[in-house]
């Protein structure tokens, strides 16, 4: 069974608003962070579409490459976030002032 690659890019613009939405609009840091990874995997999902109808290898090339590049972004992000736990206490992105005088 063949899923239309305009349902399959429906769903990852819906995934990628939310992402979006989550991004803008919630304030603690771990909401934001999976905010990002499901925008990624939005993407994802549209390479996969592209891949199938297109019968083609590139769209996997690509998805194995944002794979990594969102590992890295999850082992630093979480360890950032961590780190910003453990000194403040709070995960609440407003309360984080360090770059400030």
């Amino acid at each position: 069974m063949q899923i239309p690659l305009g349902h399959i890019l429906v769903l990852s613009s819906l995934l990628f608003s939310i992402g979006v939405l989550g991004v803008l609009l919630r304030r603690n840091a771990i909401v934001i962070f999976m905010s990002i990874e499901l925008m990624l995997n939005a993407v994802n999902l549209s390479f996969v579409g592209f891949a199938q109808s297109m019968n083609s290898l590139n769209g996997v090339m690509f998805i194995f490459f944002i794979i990594v590049v969102a590992a890295a972004e999850a082992v630093v992000g979480l360890s950032i976030i961590l780190s910003l736990y453990r000194s403040r206490r709070t995960l609440n992105i407003d309360e984080f002032n360090l770059l400030r005088w």
